[in-house]
C-alpha cells in the first residue's frame, strides 16, 4: 500500500491485570523456543579431535607402541585436560551470553485496565492490546486494530527490505519491527504459537563470519603445528642417522614436538576474551559477541549520538517563548505536581498544544520519586503542561506521529466544540508551515539554541468539519505559531574526562545527531568534543564523495554532524571505514540498524534504545553513557596486549624446552638429555599454565590509552625477536649451563653415561632453572618497556597467586618421591639452585637490555605515537 493509512478506532481497554495473569498461567510465557544447540558431548568431542589434539593422540599411540606406557598416559592426560578446559570455557562463555541477553529483556507497551503499561515481553498474553510506535519490536503475533502512518519492517520473516504499511485487520508477526508511525494491535498468538517459532530452527543455521582475531589465531596454530611436527621429524631422522636406537630417536622427536606445541593457547585466549567481556559487563557494557572485544581495542573513530550518551537524558522544559511573552521554568525533573500557577495565557496555550501531540507521561515510583514512562522528551512536555495547569485535552480524532522525513507530529483533537490541529516539531519544520508571524521567532530561536537548549516549535490551526481525514499536507499549512519550548538536557558529569581519554588515545570523535546544529555544537563544546576550527555540518550539506566526507570528519578538532538521516549515518560509517578507520557507531533507533551493522563495532543504547538497535549491535550500553564506550575500548586494547604477553611467555618456554633435545641430538648422545618429555609436559601443563592465564586476564594499566592503537599481528617480528633471539636463548643457555655444571661437579666427562642419581640431580637442576626463568619471564612480560625490577607485581593479584602456585608445584615435582621419580628429576644441589637463580637473573638482564635498546631505537617514533602496551 502506498497511501497513508490513518485510522482511529475506539480504544479497547485491554485485559484486566487478573485476566492477564490467569492467561499467562494457562498459556505460559511468551518465549520463542531457542534453537537447538550442539549437545555437550558433541562439543567435547570437537575439543578432542582438532589439529592439536589429533597430533597428540598420534604421539600417545606411538609412545604406547614403543613400550613407553607412562609417556602415553601423560600425553592422554594433556589432551583430556586441554579439551575439558576448552570445553568448560566455551560452555561458560555461552552461559554468560545467555545471561547477558537476560539482562536486556525485550519490553512491550500494552493497555491493561484501561491504562498504558510497560511489561516484559514474556508476560504478554493473547488478548493483550499492544501499543506500537517507531522502534518497537512486535513481540507476538497480533491483529492490527488501528494505524497512524504505520510502517513495519518484515524482513526478518520475508526477506523483503521494503517496509509494508498494514491496514486495520492485517496480521502483524512476532519479530517484526515498527519503522515509523503508531498503531494498536490485539495479540492473537504468543511463544511457540507464533510464526517466528516455526522458522527459528532455520535462522539458527546462520552463523557470523570469522573475526580477524579468530583467523589470526588459526594462523598461529597452523604455523606452530607445522613447525613442531617438522622439527620433531628432522631431529628424529638426524638421531637415527647418527646411530641412535630407533626408540631413543623417536623419544627425541616426540619430545621436540610436545615441547613446541602451546597446549594452552586457545583456552587462554578464550579466557582472556571472556574475562574482558565479564569486566565490561561489570562496567555497564554488554558484549554480544566475544570477538567484538578485540575489535573494540582497535577502534580509531567513534561516532556518538548526543542525547542520553553525552547528556543525562533528563529533559526538562526550562523556557517557553511566545510572540506575546515568555516564561522561565525552574527544572523540576519529572515531577508534574510542582505547579506554576498564574502562567501567562499564551504560554499555557503553547504548552497545551505540545501536550496534545505527545503520549509520554510521568509515573510515581514506590519511593515517591517520578520517572518517565515513554520517550523522555515527550514526558518532559507532558510534565511542563501539567505544571502550567493545562486542562486535560479532549478526545483525539487523529494522530500523525513524528517521522524522520517530516520531523514533526500532529494531532486533531476536539476542543470547545470544534476541531483543532496541533503541530509539534523541529523549529525549521514547523516554522516553514506557519504564517508571517513565524519571523518573530528567528532571534529567540538562535539565542536559545546557542545556549545548548533543545528547542521545539508549537503551532495550531482550526480544522474545518470533515477535514480530519484529509492528507497531512492539506492539514499542516497556514499554521498559527503558538511558541517555542526550550528543553534542557545537561551534559553528563564525566563525559569531558572520557573525551580527554579518547584524545590521549588517538581516537577521533564526531557527534552524529538529529538535533539542531547550534544545540549540538554547544553541547559538543561544553564536553570538549569540538575545538575551535572543528566543522559543524548538517546532513544535507555533506559532500557527495565518500573520501571527501571522511577527510572532513577526520579532524583532531572534532566534528559535529546535525540533522542527520539514517542514510547519512550509514554513509559516514562506510566512508570512515574506507579511509582506514576502525569505527564504533552508536545508535538507539530502528533506523540506526544499518549504520550499526556497517560499523566495525555497533554500540546500542540499553536504556533508551530500541529492540532492533540492540539486535544489530555488538555492544549494548546498559547506562547509555559515552564513558562506558571508552572503558570498553580500554579493556579491548588490554585484551590484545594480554594475548601477546601470553604468547611471549609460552613460546619462550618452548625454546628452553627444545634446546636439551637439540643438544642431545647434535652431540649424538655425548651430552645426556637434560630434561625428558614428561618434564616438558610438567612445565607446560603444571608450572606454566597458571601464570599464562594470569597474564591473559591482566587488567588495563594506566598507559593503555596512551597513544594511538598499533595495528599489529599477534605474532610479529618484534615478538619473534624477543622470544627466539633474547629471552628463549637466555633461558635455554642458563638451563643447559646449570645441567652441565652439576654433571661436571659430580665427576661426569664428555661421552660418558652419568650414574642415575647424578643425572636425576642435574636434570632436576635444569628443570628448576627453566621454571625460575619462567617466573622472571612472567613478570617481564607485564611491560613492554620497563625492566623486571621496575615492573613488580602490583596491579595483578592473579599473577601473584599464580607465581606462588608455580613455586609450590616446582617443589612438588622435585620432592614428592613418586612424582619426581616418574618425571626423572630430583632435588637440585646447591650448585643447581645457584644456576637456577642465575638463570632468572640472566633472563631479567637480557629482558632489560632488549627493552632499553628497543626504546632507544624507537624513541623518535614513540614521541609521535606513545605506547599503550
Amino acid at each position: 500500500m502506498t497511501a497513508e493509512p490513518s485510522v482511529v478506532l475506539a480504544h479497547p481497554p485491554g485485559l484486566s491485570a487478573p485476566d492477564a495473569a490467569a492467561r499467562l498461567a494457562r498459556v505460559g510465557p511468551n518465549v520463542v523456543p531457542e534453537p537447538a544447540r550442539p549437545r555437550p558431548w558433541r562439543e567435547l568431542a570437537a575439543q578432542l579431535t582438532h589439529l592439536f589434539a589429533g597430533m597428540l593422540w598420534a604421539a600417545a599411540a606411538l609412545a604406547l607402541l614403543a613400550g613407553m606406557p607412562a609417556l602415553a598416559v601423560a600425553i592422554v592426560v594433556v589432551v583430556l585436560v586441554n579439551a575439558l578446559f576448552a570445553f568448560w570455557q566455551e560452555r561458560r562463555a555461552d552461559a554468560a551470553a545467555q545471561q547477558l541477553r537476560l539482562l536486556v529483556p525485550a519490553r512491550a507497551v500494552v493497555r491493561r485496565d484501561g491504562r498504558r503499561r510497560t511489561v516484559p515481553a514474556d508476560e504478554v498474553v493473547p488478548g493483550d492490546v499492544l501499543l506500537l510506535r517507531a522502534g518497537d519490536r512486535v513481540v507476538a503475533d497480533a491483529a492490527l486494530l488501528s494505524a497512524h502512518a504505520l510502517s513495519v519492517d518484515e524482513s526478518v520473516l520475508t526477506g523483503e527490505s521494503e517496509p509494508v504499511r498494514p491496514a486495520p485487520g492485517d496480521a502483524l508477526r512476532c519479530g517484526t519491527f515498527v519503522v515509523e508511525g503508531e498503531g494498536e494491535a490485539e495479540v492473537t498468538a504468543t511463544g511457540s504459537g507464533t510464526r517466528l517459532a516455526a522458522i527459528t530452527a532455520l535462522t539458527a543455521a546462520a552463523r557470523r563470519g570469522r573475526s580477524p582475531l579468530t583467523r589470526e589465531l588459526d594462523r598461529v596454530v597452523r604455523v606452530v603445528s607445522v613447525v613442531a611436527v617438522s622439527t620433531g621429524a628432522v631431529l628424529f631422522a638426524l638421531a637415527a642417522v647418527a646411530g641412535q636406537r630407533l626408540a631413543a630417536a623417536f623419544l627425541l622427536g616426540l619430545g621436540v614436538m610436545v615441547a613446541l606445541v602451546p597446549e594452552g593457547l586457545l583456552p587462554t585466549v578464550t579466557l582472556s576474551l571472556a574475562r574482558a567481556a565479564q569486566l565490561m559487563a561489570g562496567r555497564r557494557a554488554l558484549v554480544r559477541h566475544l570477538e567484538a572485544v578485540e575489535s573494540l581495542g582497535e577502534t580509531t573513530f567513534i561516532c556518538t549520538d548526543k542525547t542520553g550518551t553525552l547528556t543525562r537524558n533528563e529533559m526538562s522544559v526550562v523556557h517557553v517563548w511566545t510572540p506575546r511573552g515568555a516564561l522561565d521554568l525552574a527544572p523540576a525533573g519529572y515531577d508534574p505536581t510542582d505547579a506554576l500557577p498564574g502562567a501567562p495565557a499564551p504560554v499555557v496555550a503553547a504548552a497545551a498544544g505540545a501536550g496534545r501531540c505527545v503520549q509520554g507521561h510521568a509515573v510515581r515510583r514506590p519511593d515517591g520519586t517520578w520517572a518517565p514512562e515513554g520517550d523522555p522528551l515527550e514526558v518532559a512536555l507532558t510534565v511542563a503542561a501539567a505544571r502550567l495547569g493545562v486542562p486535560t485535552p479532549g478526545p483525539v480524532r487523529r494522530r500523525m506521529p513524528y517521522t524522520a522525513d517530516r520531523r514533526r507530529s500532529s494531532v486533531v483533537a476536539e476542543l470547545d466544540g470544534h476541531l483543532e490541529l496541533d503541530v509539534l516539531g523541529a523549529p525549521e519544520s514547523v516554522l516553514a508551515l506557519a504564517g508571517p508571524g513565524a519571523a518573530a521567532a528567528t532571534a529567540p530561536l538562535a539565542e536559545l539554541t546557542a545556549t545548548g537548549l533543545r528547542v521545539l516549535a508549537v503551532a495550531r490551526r482550526v480544522v474545518p468539519p470533515g477535514w480530519e481525514r484529509r492528507p497531512a499536507a492539506d492539514l499542516e499549512r497556514d499554521l498559527e505559531l503558538l511558541g517555542l519550548l526550550a528543553l534542557e538536557d545537561p551534559p553528563r558529569d564525566d563525559v569531558a574526562v572520557a573525551i580527554g581519554d579518547c584524545e590521549r588515545a588517538g581516537i577521533r570523535i564526531a557527534m552524529v545527531t538529529g538535533d539542531h546544529p547550534a544545540t549540538a555544537a554547544c553541547i559538543a563544546r561544553q564536553v570538549g568534543l569540538l575545538a575551535p576550527g572543528g566543522p559543524v555540518l548538517t546532513g544535507d550539506a555533506l559532500p557527495p564523495d565518500d573520501a571527501a566526507l571522511a577527510r572532513l570528519l577526520d579532524r583532531p578538532e572534532g566534528a559535529v554532524v546535525a540533522r542527520v538521516s539514517p542514510e547519512d549515518k550509514l554513509r559516514i560509517a562506510v566512508a570512515l571505514r574506507q579511509a582506514g578507520h576502525v569505527v564504533a557507531m552508536t545508535g538507539d533507533g530502528v533506523n540506526d540498524a544499518p549504520a550499526l551493522r556497517a560499523a566495525d563495532v555497533g554500540v546500542a543504547m540499553g536504556v533508551g534504545g530500541s529492540d532492533v538497535a540492540r539486535e544489530a549491535a555488538d555492544l549494548v550500553l546498559l547506562d547509555d553513557h559515552f564513558a562506558t564506550i571508552v572503558t570498553a575500548v580500554e579493556l579491548g586494547r588490554a585484551t590484545f596486549t594480554n594475548i601477546r604477553r601470553f604468547l611471549t611467555f609460552h613460546l619462550t618456554d618452548n625454546v628452553a624446552e627444545l634446546t636439551p633435545f637439540a643438544v642431545w641430538a647434535l652431540t649424538t648422545g655425548n651430552v645426556p638429555l637434560a630434561i625428558g618429555v614428561l618434564q616438558v609436559l610438567a612445565l607446560d601443563i603444571g608450572t606454566d599454565v597458571l601464570p599464562a592465564l594470569a597474564l591473559g586476564a591482566a587488567p588495563p594499566n594506566p598507559r593503555t590509552l596512551s597513544g594511538p592503537v598499533r595495528r599489529r599481528r599477534l605474532v610479529d617480528r618484534d615478538l619473534l625477536v624477543r622470544v627466539f633471539a633474547v629471552l628463549g636463548p637466555t633461558q635455554a643457555a642458563g638451563a643447559m649451563a646449570t645441567f652441565l655444571v652439576v654433571l661436571a661437579l659430580g665427576g661426569w666427562s664428555w661421552g660418558r653415561d652419568p650414574d642415575a642419581a647424578l643425572l636425576a640431580t642435574a636434570s632436576g637442576s635444569a628443570f628448576a632453572a627453566i621454571a625460575v626463568g619462567q617466573l622472571v619471564n612472567a613478570v617481564a612480560c607485564r611491560s613492554r618497556v620497563r625492566p623486571v625490577w621496575r615492573t613488580g607485581l602490583r596491579g595483578n593479584r592473579l599473577l601473584v597467586a599464580a607465581l606462588a602456585a608455580e613455586v609450590v608445584l616446582l617443589a612438588a615435582f622435585l620432592t614428592l618421591p613418586g612424582l619426581s621419580g616418574l618425571l626423572g628429576g630430583s632435588w637440585p644441589s646447591a650448585a643447581g639452585w645457584s644456576g637456577a637463580v642465575l638463570t632468572g637473573v640472566a633472563v631479567a638482564g637480557a629482558d632489560a637490555a632488549h627493552k632499553y635498546l628497543s626504546v632507544r631505537r624507537a624513541a623518535p617514533q614513540e614521541e609521535r605515537r606513545p605506547s599503550w602496551s
